[in-house]
């Protein structure tokens, strides 16, 4: 034992030596190896470093950004359209919008396959999107979804945790009330812009003010940002329109089409005093919930885009004119018993035969013969003049898309049988609302108003940025010729008059009917089975409410104004005056027609 342990002592001596024995300057050598080895790789990274950073910053930056900076786009919440009374007739709904990120997407075939069905889109088309776009992170699936649609996709847990889907809130255009008003208000895109009516012509107010932000997202494409300022919302509207007249004159519109079993139909009620409209409907209609689902023709704004004859609705013009020129007197007779007068070879016909007539039973009965004959005094340069102040042949100005001028040709351009025509509403071409403001001319005294629909345009904060008032574009006629019209437009209303199923208990109504033969360009002459059947008037005759028009187009069966348009007015007007609380003049309706001097 003690022998192995000197021999160890001995061994480690041995070992010391050695070590004494190495050279000093391998040592140095190998350390200057070791500190440039490592110092190169420092130069290595530090240079490494120095590209990055400074030469590759920007597309390096940008690649980054590309992952975890996306740019959100913030839809303004659209303004309120609103009715005279502040009820709310387009307003907005939070909706989920579906959106993918392709660059997360693992298996695109798989993802299209359970998501196509839900949002009705082929899986084919979802794929080529999803492979098309695979580099980007963020493209839209399905904007503005249904609540139920929006339920079904949340179900789908692990594209939606994988960071695959995802879902952005955004306001919907949305109409409380359904079809009521729809030409009125029209409506907007999926991306929020005005297509049609309102929508279209105050887009600009209503938008509001896109706003785009930069947010930083997690890898599952969840926002980092939750304090991002909401986008400016769109001004307010206020309308003129009563939604509950609306709704009146639209039921009533709806009864009728039913009843004649008619093409089309357009009502429109204004306020004549003012020119502001109170309701204006057409007949077929559409939901502007569901644009997509309805064809041109019940979009069609036909109360100011489409064009009719009037038929002998334009009597009172000629009548006014006549008055107003003293081409005529109240006593003034007319022989309309022979039923028919041939002008410049056309032959124009009596619907009823009549005998002598004097100046108010024209127009009570609606004579062509007579008012042919009236028309012949007053001369075809002076009722073009009056035409032309009553405003034909030029738009009315309110604010709507597409209003038609009219047609109504020069004098100069009249043939040897255009005065005789247009005496009895024919070769002239105007809107529904031409027709109206016309006769609430008539009803204010004289005067042509320029018809609105827009009350004033209100900031998200509740101040005016603009109004509308009523406009008096001219007179027209004077008020004592405006007065003795409206009494004989009373007895147009009474027995023996052409629209007695106007009459409204109660209170007084003037008006005219129209039923006017369709002009067929196809054969060059107006058609023997199709008609527009029309009535316009006001009422209370003598302190005018509402002025109100009816046109019915190419009912079946009755084609008379007096018999198709007619009860529609009085149905309408019985209703407005109920929801308006205007009271009854009298018990009975009796008309005393007193000759008014000038």
């Amino acid at each position: 034992m003690l022998k192995r342990k000197r021999q160890k002592i001995d061994d480690r001596k041995l070992w010391d030596e050695d070590l004494k024995n190495i050279p000093l300057e391998n040592s140095r050598k190998r350390a200057v190896v070791i500190i440039t080895i490592i110092t190169f790789g420092f130069v290595v990274i530090l240079f490494r470093l120095i590209n990055l950073m400074i030469f590759d910053h920007e597309k390096l930056s940008g690649r980054a950004s590309q992952q975890y900076i996306r740019e959100k786009t913030l839809t303004p919440q659209r303004g309120v359209i609103w009715d005279r009374n502040m009820k709310e007739m387009a307003t907005n709904i939070e909706t989920d919008s579906l959106y993918a990120v392709p660059s997360n997407i693992r298996d695109a075939g798989k993802l299209s396959t359970k998501i196509a069905p839900i949002i009705k889109v082929s899986a084919g088309e979802i794929n080529r999107l999803l492979v098309k776009k695979k580099e980007r992170s963020f493209t839209w699936l399905s904007r503005r979804m249904d609540m139920d649609t929006s339920e079904k996709l949340n179900v789908l847990r692990e594209p939606i945790k994988e960071g695959e889907i995802g879902f952005v809130t955004e306001p919907k255009r949305y109409y409380p009330k359904g079809q009521t008003a729809s030409h009125i208000l029209g409506f907007a895109n999926i991306d929020d812009k005005g297509i049609a009516g309102l929508e279209l012509v105050y887009n600009d107010y209503l938008k509001g003010e896109v706003k785009s932000v930069s947010v930083g997202m997690d890898a599952r494409g969840k926002s980092l940002v939750s304090d991002v300022k909401e986008a400016a919302p769109g001004n307010n509207i206020l309308l003129t329109v009563d939604e509950g007249l609306q709704y009146i004159v639209e039921r009533e519109l709806t009864n009728a089409m039913e009843e004649r079993e008619a093409k089309a139909a357009v009502a429109i009620m204004m306020n004549p005093m003012t020119g502001e409209i109170l309701a204006l409907a057409n007949r077929p209609t559409y939901d502007p919930n569901f644009p997509a689902e309805a064809g041109g023709e019940e979009k069609r704004n036909r109360a100011i885009t489409d064009l009719y004859e009037p038929g002998s609705t334009m009597k009172s013009i000629l009548a006014s004119a006549a008055i107003e020129e003293k081409a005529v007197s109240l006593d003034n007779m007319f022989d309309v018993s022979k039923g028919s007068i041939t002008v410049g070879g056309k032959t124009i016909h009596d619907a009823h035969r009549h005998g002598v007539l004097n100046f108010q039973e024209v127009i009570k009965k609606s004579s062509n013969v007579g008012a042919v004959k009236i028309g012949m005094r007053l001369g075809a340069t002076k009722y073009y003049e009056y035409m032309k102040r009553f405003g034909f042949g030029e738009k009315t100005g309110i604010d709507f898309p597409g209003e038609a001028r009219g047609i109504l040709r020069n004098v100069k351009n009249w043939s040897g049988t255009s005065l005789a025509a247009m005496s009895i509403g024919q070769e002239i071409g105007m809107t529904p609302l031409q027709m109206l403001r016309a006769y609430s001319a008539i009803a204010n005294g004289g005067v042509l108003m320029k018809p609105y629909i827009v009350s004033e345009i209100i900031s998200p904060d509740g101040k005016a940025i603009k109004r509308n008032s009523p406009t008096e574009e001219r007179r027209v006629i004077s008020r004592t010729t405006a007065a003795t019209l409206r009494d004989i437009l009373k007895t147009v209303v009474e027995e023996g008059g052409t629209a007695q199923r106007a009459n409204v208990k109660g209170n007084l109504v003037a008006g005219k009917t129209g039923t006017a033969q369709i002009f067929d360009p196809k054969t060059g002459q107006y058609s023997r089975n199709r008609f527009v059947s029309s009535f316009v008037g006001f009422a209370p005759a003598d302190n005018p409410k509402v002025a109100l028009i009816v046109v019915i187009y190419e009912p079946v069966g009755e084609t008379y104004g007096g018999l198709v348009a007619a009860p529609v007015f009085k149905n309408i007007i019985e209703h407005t005056f109920a929801y308006l609380d205007v009271p009854m003049e009298k018990d009975e309706n009796k008309i005393y027609l007193v000759s008014r001097a000038r």
